[in-house]
């Protein structure tokens, strides 16, 4: 096993339901808290969609481990923000036997 540097500060952001006023919902994003991180790129591609391209690239993001159920554990649906960058979570796995750290496999989409 590589060693892990944790050395990006991301914020660990869920999703939650706020009414509209009008009867439905919208989505908005709360801050849970502050991780340290080691992100490698994976892979990418880019969808041509005519005037605009969906360009999107994999990441494998480690970070500590917290306890099931714990609010700074990272579940698939959350997303990390980076400053102006967002990278939706779509999976998340133990990295060791001991339990240390998670792998997370997210994924960042820009428009061009």
């Amino acid at each position: 096993m590589k060693d892990v540097h944790l050395s990006r500060k991301l914020e660990l952001e869920g999703a939650q339901r706020v009414s509209d006023g009008a009867g439905g919902f919208e989505e908005t994003w709360i801050t849970l808290g502050t991780l340290w991180a080691d992100m490698r790129a994976r892979t990418g591609r880019t969808r041509d969609g005519g005037e605009l391209s969906l360009s999107s690239t994999g990441y494998r993001v480690i970070v500590r481990a917290a306890p099931v159920g714990a609010p700074s554990r990272p579940v698939a649906g959350m997303r990390f923000r980076e400053g102006h960058r967002a990278f939706v979570i779509n999976a998340v796995s133990d990295r060791d036997p001991k339990g240390r750290y998670l792998t997370c496999f997210a994924t960042e989409e820009v428009v061009q």
